[in-house]
């Protein structure tokens, strides 16, 4: 059984900050679909540019999006290697539930 180390439950931390706002998980399931120009968000979510970016990044700063520039726009995307992480350390979790039952020492 592998624990979970103080980096990786930070990391988690932040991941699970990122995903708690409804406004976030849109733009998540958004580009789950595929990348998007950050106009195309905007519009989507109809929304003003200044809280798009506050909520982007806090998502790229969890690792969750990723950007490029090209001309004067920038295109999200969901960063596939986190996506990957988060499903494994949520696996993780699950696994370790599903063992035998720990006794309990209240």
């Amino acid at each position: 059984m592998t624990t979970v180390s103080k980096v990786d439950i930070g990391r988690a931390a932040r991941w699970f900050h990122a995903f708690s706002d409804e406004t976030r998980l849109e733009i998540i399931d958004r580009l789950s679909a595929g990348e998007q120009c950050v106009c195309d968000l905007t519009d989507a979510l109809q929304t003003g540019q200044s809280r798009l970016s506050f909520h982007l990044k806090t998502l790229k700063d969890a690792g969750i999006l990723q950007d490029r520039r090209e001309g004067r726009w920038i295109y999200y995307s969901l960063n596939q290697e986190t996506i990957k992480e988060v499903a494994e350390f949520v696996q993780s979790l699950r696994s370790r539930g599903s063992g035998s039952s720990a006794a309990s020492r209240c």
